[in-house]
């Protein structure tokens, strides 16, 4: 199958909206508190009869419910759909699917754009700071919402893929395996950096209005467009941007201006501008933040073995790319060392892909394959019990 190939479909879909009430609070790791929690979610088969085929597919920082459903602003495929899908490595013909968008995100779930029951108005900056273990605890809550008290996987790329590791570190005993792909236990001075990027060239837009754009009709589009071009760049390779692009101009001739010239300057120009239209500028601050201050073995003494000393039971898997620059091998690794050092039943497959981190997204059969093997071998080994 080629990249320009329509996945087989998911099927039996659900999902909606769940609301918890006055007395179920979202407790943040900062301290704080959210009521009336909402959490928009998608699922995909049928849960079995004794509940143990669910699995939890954990979005990255762009990322949403969509999975494996036409998106409904773009009207584009869902982003995982080369994963999701009738004779996918996760089949809905087997597997119950669940995929939430993250608190503090944008296309349902309680986030900055949200209504702030106190004010009647959108949060904006009045939001709480989030982290990632405030989303995964979220998360947690919706899967208990729906019935289910152990989690046959649950499987993330990316900022999905960290989520995966605080599920392990903060709720072992609910999970029966864990794939972690293309992710880092927490992120670098130069994560950081481009992150920082993005969110000033946000706040720079006179259009943010110190987060308060919410009340009116204009929104910091060209900020955003800028975060997400920048962004961008991390999630691909030089050899997929030379491949696809290398000195290629726009037209015949220089413009001998500032226009796009090349090709990369006008898909660059292209992935921010379609980007604003289903995208929270405000989401980008909180998330990009929440993954800035991802650093699990901090919440365990220094120590990233100490993360999973209680998920000794728990079958992981982990992926990595060889061109992925942003979430390196070498961090994968680190995972992988800490997983052994505990006794944790671990296996790591470095995929060979010149498509740079996004890979994890594209078709890639190897790791298709290597993802279909484990999951099945997870699925046997859990059969008996």
């Amino acid at each position: 199958m080629t990249d320009g190939d329509a996945p087989t479909a998911a099927t039996d879909e659900g999902g909606g909206v769940f609301a918890f009430g006055a007395d179920a609070p979202l407790r943040l790791e900062s301290g704080g508190r959210i009521d009336g929690l909402e959490i928009a979610y998608k699922t995909y088969g049928r849960l079995n009869a004794d509940r143990s085929n669910a699995i939890l597919v954990c979005h990255a920082l762009t990322g949403d419910q969509y999975v494996a459903s036409n998106h409904p602003v773009t009207g584009r495929r869902g982003w995982g759909s080369y994963l999701v899908g009738r004779g996918r490595p996760i089949d809905p013909g087997k597997h119950f699917v669940i995929c939430s968008n993250v608190v503090g995100g944008c296309m349902g779930s309680t986030g900055p754009s949200s209504i702030n029951p106190a004010t009647g108005a959108p949060w904006g900056l009045a939001f709480p700071v989030i982290t990632l273990a405030d989303m995964v605890r979220a998360q947690a809550m919706l899967v208990s919402a729906l019935g289910i008290e152990r989690l046959f996987a649950v499987i993330g790329g990316s900022m999905g893929g960290m989520q995966v590791l605080q599920w392990a570190a903060d709720y072992p005993e609910r999970l029966f395996a864990a794939v972690c792909i293309a992710a880092a236990p927490r992120h670098s001075a130069q994560n950081i950096a481009f992150h920082e990027v993005g969110r000033q060239a946000i706040m720079a837009d006179p259009d943010w209005s110190g987060g308060a754009y919410g009340a009116g009709a204009a929104r910091p589009e060209k900020g955003l467009a800028v975060a997400r071009m920048a962004a961008h760049i991390t999630y691909l390779s030089e050899a997929a941007l030379q491949r696809k692009f290398g000195r290629e101009l726009q037209r015949d001739g220089l413009s001998w201006g500032f226009d796009a010239d090349f090709q990369v300057e006008s898909y660059l120009r292209h992935q921010g501008a379609s980007f604003v239209d289903r995208f929270d500028a405000n989401s980008y601050l909180y998330i990009t933040r929440a993954l800035d201050y991802f650093d699990l073995a901090a919440a365990h003494g220094g120590t990233l073995a100490d993360a999973f000393r209680a998920a000794r039971d728990v079958r992981f898997c982990v992926f990595s790319f060889t061109s992925d620059w942003l979430y390196p091998t070498v961090e994968s690794r680190a995972i992988v060392r800490a997983l052994n050092a505990v006794g944790a039943r671990a296996s790591f497959v470095e995929i060979d892909s010149d498509k740079g981190h996004d890979a994890f997204l594209l078709d890639e059969p190897v790791f298709h394959d290597a993802l279909d093997g484990f999951l099945r071998a997870a699925a046997a080994a859990q059969a008996p019990s």
